[in-house]
């Protein structure tokens, strides 16, 4: 943990966010070669999947401001609301966003599938892994939870 703490400007709150953060995305890639069998390497710093990696980061710096700081200090209430609309906005408009994108996808392929096929070289996917599921979500905030629980505040 020293070398995060000394990474990050010696600064409790942001070594443990960013340690969840990494730890979560370094997850997703996992997770993601074993149910697909493709190492995608974009996994490591794209957003969606499997844990959120956004709400393993807002809930570990929540955690890490309330061991440090205190339930009561205004840091807490702050990093508190910020995490409940991050993890709000990743299951709601950005999950929606990547539902549609799927649609979108699927009906321009439909309708490219009897065109040219310099069509289909020149045609640029919408990115359909933008939000994330409760599921995922939640299983980024336990992890971030938890890296803030086991790392304690210097």
């Amino acid at each position: 943990m020293h070398f995060f703490q000394t990474f990050c400007f010696n600064n409790y709150i942001l070594s443990v966010a960013v340690l969840s953060w990494f730890a979560a995305q370094v997850s997703k890639t996992i997770i993601n070669y074993l149910l697909s069998g493709k190492m995608e390497l974009e996994r490591m710093y794209g957003a969606g999947g499997m844990p959120s990696a956004h709400s393993a980061l807002v809930c570990s710096m929540t955690m890490a401001a309330s061991r440090s700081e205190g339930l009561s200090s205004p840091l807490f209430a702050l990093s508190f609301i910020f995490a409940a609309i991050v993890m709000y906005d990743a299951m709601g408009v950005r999950h929606e966003t990547g539902e549609q994108a799927k649609v979108l996808n699927k009906l321009i392929d439909d309708w490219l599938k009897d065109e040219p096929e310099m069509f289909h070289e020149q045609r640029k996917k919408l990115k359909e892994k933008v939000g994330h599921t409760p599921f995922e979500v939640l299983s980024g905030a336990l992890l971030g939870i938890l890296i803030a629980v086991i790392i304690p505040p210097v």
